[in-house]
């Protein structure tokens, strides 16, 4: 039960800096050059999918868990 603990806790760690890795770079892109690149929007877009899909996931096996 401890392994899956940290595992979880890496997966949270992971999607929580990946949101704030997208997050600054697109304020250093917006103070440096005033624009925001079409690839890094798409990679805004993915970061918020996975950070999205792995607190979500979670979150759907607790409640497939508590029902059964």
């Amino acid at each position: 039960m401890e392994n899956n603990k940290g595992f979880k806790i890496s997966q949270y760690a992971c999607a929580v800096l990946l949101i704030a890795s997208s997050i600054a770079l697109v304020t250093y892109q917006v103070i440096h050059i005033d624009d925001v690149a079409a690839g890094l929007l798409y990679y805004v877009a993915q970061s918020f999918l996975l950070a999205g899909s792995v607190f979500g996931l979670d979150q759907y096996l607790r409640i497939i868990r508590k029902a059964n």
